[in-house]
């Protein structure tokens, strides 16, 4: 029998992917991004966080919640400065002519690099909660498997916006230094939207409150961290005052629905408006 064309198009894409995959696994940033996700876990357990109560969180939510305040903010940079290169790099190296060399699309190498690069940045993220759930059933803490779950789910959303977003960068930029500058003033600027920009924006009194809520559900940064925070705490007691305006204009259930619908979404925008970038661009 003879091998369909769809076939070979999908044996291509998953090549790409593991050739991208088995790379990244290789390099030192993957090792260091491992060992931080799962560092992190393991000093809290070593701290004794599991053990102490904060504000009435104990055990391993309350480990959980210190894990969703570090990663909002090392997650997002290190996606952008280990995948901005992805492309830029390949072009750098002259891999990007090499691989075209084969029978393979343009279509399949982007999406593919895309997938292997997904599974590389959101799997040692995903390992640590399972270590944490792992050590915290160990020592025979409650297991909050809906906060679980749904976190896992916003981590999910959240690696698929700034993966989304890199590959875009990577697209149109030709220079790996140019791609990691603007890597990470979007990172700082994302950063400075989650509370200080929008503080300050609220105690102006100039703009409207729904303005700002909308300035605020734009940033898929502040949309996780409310999320996130509000799976434990859903007065939002430990949070300013932007997210009570945002829970305000939305009901809880809807919102966690929309934090995970709207990262997805906006990572796919950027992502296929990358791949028309790079289909239109000088590959070499």
């Amino acid at each position: 029998m003879r091998a369909n064309k769809s076939d070979f198009g999908i044996k291509n894409l998953y090549l790409i992917a593991y050739l991208d995959l088995k790379e990244s696994i290789r390099a030192k940033w993957f090792l260091v991004y491992s060992l931080v996700f799962g560092g992190l876990i393991a000093l809290f357990f070593i701290a004794g966080v599991t053990e102490s109560q904060v504000m009435g969180f104990s055990g391993l939510s309350r480990l959980l919640l210190m894990y969703i305040q570090i990663t909002i903010i090392i997650l997002p940079i290190f996606i952008l400065i280990t995948t901005v290169r992805s492309i830029s790099g390949d072009r750098d190296n002259n891999i990007l002519e090499y691989m075209l060399s084969f029978p393979i699309s343009l279509k399949q190498y982007y999406w593919g690099k895309i997938i292997g690069r997904f599974i590389t940045v959101y799997l040692p993220v995903f390992f640590a909660m399972i270590i944490a759930v792992i050590f915290g059933a160990i020592k025979g803490a409650d297991i909050p498997w809906s906060i679980f779950f749904l976190y896992t789910g916003l981590l999910f959303a959240l690696s698929s916006a700034f993966l989304g977003i890199a590959f875009f960068i990577s697209s149109f930029v030709k220079s790996s230094e140019v791609a990691l500058g603007i890597a990470f003033f979007i990172w700082i600027f994302l950063l400075s939207f989650i509370d200080i920009a929008l503080i300050s924006l609220m105690m102006q009194g100039r703009f409207p409150s729904s303005l700002i809520i909308s300035i605020a559900m734009m940033n898929p940064m502040e949309v996780f961290r409310v999320a996130a925070i509000s799976l434990f705490d859903p007065e939002l007691t430990v949070m300013g005052p932007v997210a009570f305006y945002i829970l305000d204009a939305m009901n809880r259930a809807l919102f966690i629905i929309f934090s995970i619908g709207y990262p997805l979404v906006l990572g796919l925008i950027f992502a296929t408006f990358g791949f028309v970038i790079f289909k239109k661009k000088d590959l070499v």
